[in-house]
């Protein structure tokens, strides 16, 4: 299942998230998800898996032009020539000569200058043919309104944290409006337990609701998830490195919600965020150098 986006380009709306996947298990589970039929792989600069991404590929013996690569920018690479360079160190590592889709990790907005610098770079690599699509992540409607008044490049992608107790409906219609794809982390509410932000966790997995939906489809709560979202239009990005889970969460093209099912999990929104909230800087962790090879 391909998607459009608004500059032309087609993106497999389904993906391989690899947030937390420790560099010595990336290569297998990249290499796995790719055999099973995946055709899009999500990384970052921050995740200090890039290498690992680009050998997996690699050893799956596809080319190159088959498999759509998503890598961000970090925010101790923002500023004009920072971003430019940022390009320089992804392409090093992956071993690749052009990124399918280059975004910005996180708005900033404690240094929107430079975030937006980081943009214009984006723009920049997009015009020069270096990146066939740019995009952002985590940016809330207020981030995007001055992105979109500082820049002249619509992003073709706003990665957010979404997931049924999650759903972002403000980010989502400010997307919608401005042709920007929503592209989901967390799209199966794993993040719920992220490192350090809140106690007392629901686990959206074990949701009765999401339950009852799948034991009507002889399918998994994670498959429902994932149905869900991309019923609704969204790419999600579910992150595993268990060649089982990988093949399962591939597993979502054979059936269909109904439009009750869907109204059902839409209905378990909390509005609770369970990752870092975008608009509370984060010095420490912004100023995390990437390494250059």
């Amino acid at each position: 299942m391909e998607l459009k986006l608004n500059n032309g380009v087609s993106m497999p709306a389904l993906g391989l998230g690899v947030f937390q996947s420790p560099p010595e298990e990336t290569t297998a589970a990249v290499q796995t998800a790719l055999e099973l039929g995946y055709r899009h792989i999500d990384t970052a600069a921050a995740y200090g898996n890039e290498r690992e991404v680009g050998e997996g590929i690699r050893r799956s013996g596809l080319p190159r032009e088959d498999v759509f690569i998503e890598t961000k920018v970090w925010v101790s690479d923002y500023g004009y020539d920072e971003a430019l360079h940022a390009w320089d160190k992804a392409v090093g590592k992956l071993r690749v000569e052009q990124l399918d889709l280059l975004i910005l990790h996180q708005p900033a907005p404690d240094r929107m200058e430079k975030t937006i610098a980081a943009y214009k770079a984006l723009e920049t690599l997009l015009a020069d043919g270096r990146v066939r699509a740019i995009g952002v992540s985590n940016f809330m409607p207020h981030h995007l309104q001055q992105l979109l008044q500082e820049t002249g490049v619509v992003p073709a992608v706003n990665q957010v944290e979404l997931h049924p107790y999650f759903q972002q409906r403000e980010v989502q219609a400010a997307d919608a409006e401005h042709g920007i794809l929503t592209q989901a982390w967390s799209p199966i509410g794993g993040i719920t337990f992220y490192p350090g932000w809140g106690e007392n966790r629901k686990n959206v997995m074990r949701d009765p609701a999401i339950a009852a939906v799948a034991k009507a489809h002889g399918k998994t709560p994670a498959q429902v998830m994932l149905r869900w979202h991309l019923q609704q239009g969204r790419s999600a990005i579910p992150k595993s490195t268990n060649p089982g889970r990988i093949a399962e969460n591939f597993d979502v093209f054979g059936f269909e919600l109904s439009t009750e099912e869907l109204a059902t999990i839409d209905a378990l929104d909390t509005g609770v965020r369970s990752g870092p909230d975008p608009d509370v800087a984060r010095p420490e962790r912004f100023a995390m150098a990437i390494p250059e090879a």
